[in-house]
């Protein structure tokens, strides 16, 4: 999002302003010269309105105290703007937006008596521009827009004691508005079933801050990593839509890395015998997968687990170089029994009947070739003791955090496609490094628009996975959509996946703001 309408923003800028730092990671949405477009004509309209000195002091990173009379006009407003909404409350009426308008309007006033500067007097038409525009969203949900009203006190208190509020996108009050405003904000007003856990939320949220009016940044900060791990939490356990596809998903990358890890310990393990290649490649590539499938599937410690790698014995043992008779009989006997297993398991990961036939074949001929093998037999306390780090493989492996499951990984996830979970394969060019990036910065909560299998339709982002390789969408029906990261980010690129919102909710508002200011500048000294 951004392009050539942000390059267009930024050109048209006015060229006299103060110049302020905006945050350097990625803004996908609205782009970051169009926010810092946005935020130098808001610092020029306040030079403008106001005497240049005394506002370039307030444009710095050291906080200023809150006068005496404006903490008590601020209080008193805060105060009035909970009684009067307050959903809470057992006989509280539904929210009125025009109402939430006409309160906030009326302690605007009251406000600015107490202000005792231009700056302050601006700054508060401003914060109240601000959350006008917001208040006026018509896609947040109703229950939800009190708090987002309850707030406009507790932002104003840091725009005045912080300056930098209008000078960075990435002050932690306004990324609480963004993250928030993702989340309800759904396309076309679509609204996730059992909302409610999310809308005791943020009313908890908003309380918080309300609870702390004198720590500033450091408040919503607080809440903001703690609505981070909400939604973590909110989409993998409480919401019934979402539950079973981020399961569906968790599954799918702990069996990713779990075959990882298998491989690895497997080549450790195989490094100094005398197998043949062919049954190292099947291990390697075939077996460890179905090994990941029996841990995931019925638990590490399993019957079904251990009897996988009890499969896995058989076969070094069977193809290792057999030079008595009766070593050569023994495979014999042996090998239906192991032959079925290995077919058995192969079908419980989905590998087709042809591609299970070539890997028998390719087997029988890596056994077959073990019978004249001019290799040293396999010492039997060697191959026990391979037999018991097999058997405790899980002992030996590294953390799932230090596992990199890079492209080359997880290109083809087709095979993991089924009723319940659609897997994006195909679509979309290779994407540029920014579009790699902007992909990665998604957040879990905020909604889509995806254009794919010929159906437009909403999603919500509902997981990322480790290191951010997978990313699972949900629809408000419950049909879930998994990419992996280059995919998502070329489906971005190409705009077969589009965000619900162009630009986040504050960028908007602010936008919305100047238009205003545009029409009346005299309202900044009024």
């Amino acid at each position: 999002g951004g392009g050539a309408a942000a390059a267009q923003r930024s050109a048209a800028a006015p060229s006299r302003f103060i110049d302020t730092e905006v945050s350097s990671g990625p803004q996908p949405m609205a782009g970051v010269g169009a926010a810092r477009a946005l935020l130098m004509r808001l610092n020029r309209m306040v030079v403008d309105a106001n005497d240049e000195t005394e506002f370039a002091k307030t444009v710095v990173d050291t906080p200023r105290a809150l006068s005496p009379a404006m903490a008590r006009a601020i209080d008193t407003a805060q105060h009035s703007i909970s009684q009067h909404f307050d959903p809470s409350a057992a006989d509280a009426p539904a929210p009125n937006t025009s109402k939430l308008l006409g309160e906030l309007e009326t302690r605007k006033r009251a406000l600015k008596d107490a202000a005792e500067t231009p700056v302050e007097r601006a700054t508060i038409e401003i914060v109240a521009l601000l959350f006008q525009a917001i208040l006026s969203e018509e896609r947040i949900p109703t229950a939800v827009r009190v708090w987002f009203a309850r707030l406009q006190m507790p932002v104003l208190r840091v725009a005045v004691t912080e300056p930098d509020f209008f000078a960075t996108t990435d002050h932690p009050a306004r990324r609480l508005i963004d993250r928030m405003g993702a989340c309800v904000m759904g396309f076309d007003g679509a609204a996730v079933p059992g909302d409610t856990a999310l809308e005791q939320e943020i009313r908890r949220i908003v309380q918080v801050v309300e609870a702390y009016p004198d720590t500033g940044r450091r408040v919503f900060q607080t809440v903001l990593i703690e609505l981070e791990k909400f939604l973590e939490h909110f989409f993998s356990s409480e919401n019934e839509v979402t539950r079973k596809g981020v399961s569906l998903a968790q599954q799918l990358e702990q069996r990713e890395i779990l075959a990882i890890q298998y491989t690895i310990e497997l080549r450790k393990m195989l490094a100094d015998l005398q197998v043949q290649e062919g049954v190292r490649e099947f291990l390697f590539h075939v077996w460890a997968d179905v090994l990941a499938l029996a841990a995931v599937r019925h638990g590490i410690a399993s019957q079904a687990a251990k009897d996988m790698k009890a499969v896995a014995t058989d076969l070094i043992w069977s193809a290792g170089a057999k030079v008595s008779r009766e070593q050569r009989a023994e495979v014999i006997r042996r090998l239906p029994s192991l032959l079925k297993a290995l077919r058995e398991g192969m079908g419980q990961t989905g590998v087709p009947l042809t591609a299970q036939d070539a890997h028998i074949a390719g087997l029988n001929n890596s056994l077959a070739a073990a019978f004249t093998a001019k290799a040293a037999v396999i010492d039997s306390a060697r191959f026990e003791e391979l037999k018991d780090r097999l058997g405790s493989l899980e002992e030996l492996l590294p953390d799932a955090g230090d596992v990199n499951i890079d492209e080359s990984v997880v290109l083809d996830l087709s095979g993991y496609e089924s009723s319940e979970l659609e897997v994006v394969g195909e679509g979309g060019a290779s994407p540029s490094d920014a579009s790699l990036a902007w992909a990665r910065e998604l957040q879990v909560g905020t909604w889509f628009r995806l254009n794919w299998r010929e159906r437009e339709e909403p999603l919500q982002l509902a997981w990322r996975g480790l290191h951010k390789q997978l990313a699972l969408f949900i629809t408000p029906g419950g049909r879930c959509v998994l990419f992996q990261h280059t995919r998502l980010a070329a489906f971005l690129e190409a705009c077969l996946l589009v965000p619900a919102q162009d630009e986040s909710l504050t960028v908007r508002a602010t936008r919305t703001a100047l238009a205003k200011i545009d029409a009346d500048p005299t309202r900044l000294q009024s």
